[in-house]
Protein backbone atom coordinates (compact mmCIF):
# COMPACT_ATOMS: atom_id res chain seq x y z
CA UNK A 1 0.00 0.00 0.00
CA UNK A 2 1.25 3.45 -0.91
CA UNK A 3 1.99 5.94 1.84
CA UNK A 4 0.74 8.98 -0.11
CA UNK A 5 -1.87 9.92 -2.68
CA UNK A 6 -0.96 11.77 -5.85
CA UNK A 7 -3.48 14.62 -6.15
CA UNK A 8 -4.10 16.17 -9.57
CA UNK A 9 -6.64 19.03 -9.58
CA UNK A 10 -7.46 20.50 -12.98
CA UNK A 11 -9.87 23.15 -14.30
CA UNK A 12 -10.46 24.01 -17.97
CA UNK A 13 -8.07 26.93 -17.46
CA UNK A 14 -5.18 25.53 -15.45
CA UNK A 15 -3.69 22.75 -13.38
CA UNK A 16 -4.38 23.94 -9.84
CA UNK A 17 -2.53 21.21 -7.91
CA UNK A 18 -0.14 18.34 -8.48
CA UNK A 19 1.01 17.18 -5.06
CA UNK A 20 1.64 14.18 -2.83
CA UNK A 21 -0.91 14.26 0.01
CA UNK A 22 -1.96 12.13 2.98
CA UNK A 23 -5.75 12.50 2.83
CA UNK A 24 -8.50 14.16 0.78
CA UNK A 25 -12.12 14.96 1.63
CA UNK A 26 -14.74 16.25 -0.81
CA UNK A 27 -18.50 16.50 -1.39
CA UNK A 28 -19.86 14.02 -3.91
CA UNK A 29 -23.34 13.43 -5.23
CA UNK A 30 -24.14 11.27 -2.18
CA UNK A 31 -22.44 13.41 0.46
CA UNK A 32 -19.02 13.98 1.99
CA UNK A 33 -16.34 11.32 1.58
CA UNK A 34 -12.67 10.85 2.41
CA UNK A 35 -9.85 9.09 0.57
CA UNK A 36 -6.68 7.70 2.12
CA UNK A 37 -3.78 5.87 0.47
CA UNK A 38 -4.81 2.37 -0.60
CA UNK A 39 -8.41 3.39 -1.33
CA UNK A 40 -10.37 1.29 -3.83
CA UNK A 41 -10.76 2.73 -7.32
CA UNK A 42 -13.92 4.73 -7.94
CA UNK A 43 -15.40 7.62 -9.90
CA UNK A 44 -18.02 10.09 -8.67
CA UNK A 45 -19.41 13.47 -9.54
CA UNK A 46 -18.75 16.40 -7.23
CA UNK A 47 -21.23 18.98 -6.04
CA UNK A 48 -20.43 22.60 -5.32
CA UNK A 49 -18.47 22.24 -2.12
CA UNK A 50 -15.24 22.26 -0.23
CA UNK A 51 -12.19 20.13 -0.94
CA UNK A 52 -9.81 19.57 1.95
CA UNK A 53 -6.47 17.83 1.76
CA UNK A 54 -3.77 17.15 4.32
CA UNK A 55 -0.01 17.08 3.94
CA UNK A 56 1.47 16.03 7.25
CA UNK A 57 -0.04 18.30 9.90
CA UNK A 58 -0.96 21.01 7.35
CA UNK A 59 -4.55 21.15 6.10
CA UNK A 60 -5.56 23.05 2.95
CA UNK A 61 -9.03 24.14 1.79
CA UNK A 62 -10.42 24.91 -1.67
CA UNK A 63 -13.84 25.90 -2.98
CA UNK A 64 -14.89 23.72 -5.91
CA UNK A 65 -17.62 24.23 -8.48
CA UNK A 66 -18.99 20.95 -9.82
CA UNK A 67 -16.92 18.25 -11.50
CA UNK A 68 -15.58 14.70 -11.26
CA UNK A 69 -13.39 12.86 -8.77
CA UNK A 70 -11.53 9.68 -9.71
CA UNK A 71 -9.28 7.39 -7.65
CA UNK A 72 -7.07 4.85 -9.46
CA UNK A 73 -3.93 3.27 -7.96
CA UNK A 74 -3.43 5.99 -5.32
CA UNK A 75 -3.79 8.76 -7.90
CA UNK A 76 -6.70 11.12 -7.38
CA UNK A 77 -7.71 13.12 -10.44
CA UNK A 78 -10.21 15.92 -9.91
CA UNK A 79 -11.67 17.74 -12.91
CA UNK A 80 -13.79 20.75 -11.96
CA UNK A 81 -15.22 23.89 -13.52
CA UNK A 82 -13.49 26.13 -10.97
CA UNK A 83 -11.24 25.68 -7.94
CA UNK A 84 -10.14 28.45 -5.59
CA UNK A 85 -7.71 28.17 -2.71
CA UNK A 86 -8.71 29.89 0.52
CA UNK A 87 -6.09 32.61 -0.01
CA UNK A 88 -7.36 33.32 -3.56
CA UNK A 89 -10.94 34.10 -2.49
CA UNK A 90 -12.07 37.71 -2.32
CA UNK A 91 -14.38 37.57 0.72
CA UNK A 92 -16.10 40.87 -0.07
CA UNK A 93 -16.86 39.75 -3.61
CA UNK A 94 -18.29 36.47 -2.24
CA UNK A 95 -20.51 38.42 0.17
CA UNK A 96 -21.77 40.59 -2.68
CA UNK A 97 -22.54 37.49 -4.78
CA UNK A 98 -24.42 36.00 -1.85
CA UNK A 99 -26.51 39.16 -1.50
CA UNK A 100 -27.34 39.24 -5.21
CA UNK A 101 -28.37 35.57 -5.19
CA UNK A 102 -30.52 35.98 -2.07
CA UNK A 103 -32.31 39.01 -3.55
CA UNK A 104 -32.97 37.21 -6.84
CA UNK A 105 -34.27 34.09 -5.08
CA UNK A 106 -36.75 36.18 -3.05
CA UNK A 107 -38.44 37.13 -6.33
CA UNK A 108 -38.51 33.63 -7.85
CA UNK A 109 -40.37 30.39 -7.28
CA UNK A 110 -38.91 26.90 -7.81
CA UNK A 111 -40.77 26.76 -11.12
CA UNK A 112 -38.97 29.81 -12.55
CA UNK A 113 -36.32 28.88 -15.09
CA UNK A 114 -33.69 31.07 -13.36
CA UNK A 115 -34.27 29.60 -9.89
CA UNK A 116 -31.61 26.88 -10.23
CA UNK A 117 -29.10 29.41 -11.61
CA UNK A 118 -29.43 31.66 -8.55
CA UNK A 119 -29.61 28.70 -6.18
CA UNK A 120 -26.26 27.49 -7.54
CA UNK A 121 -24.83 31.02 -7.26
CA UNK A 122 -25.96 31.09 -3.62
CA UNK A 123 -24.27 27.74 -2.94
CA UNK A 124 -21.03 28.88 -4.60
CA UNK A 125 -20.97 32.11 -2.58
CA UNK A 126 -21.59 30.26 0.69
CA UNK A 127 -18.81 27.73 -0.01
CA UNK A 128 -16.41 30.48 -1.01
CA UNK A 129 -17.14 32.36 2.22
CA UNK A 130 -16.76 29.16 4.28
CA UNK A 131 -13.40 28.37 2.71
CA UNK A 132 -12.15 31.97 2.93
CA UNK A 133 -13.01 32.02 6.64
CA UNK A 134 -10.75 29.01 7.19
CA UNK A 135 -7.86 30.99 5.71
CA UNK A 136 -8.49 33.76 8.22
CA UNK A 137 -8.36 31.30 11.15
CA UNK A 138 -5.05 29.88 10.08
Amino acid sequence: MAEKLQLELITPYRKVLSEQVDMITAFGALGEFAVLPGHASFLTSLKIGELTYAKGSDVYHLALNWGYFEVVNDTVTILVETAERADEIDLERAREALGRAEEALKKLTREDKDFIVYESALQRALIRMQVAAKKARG
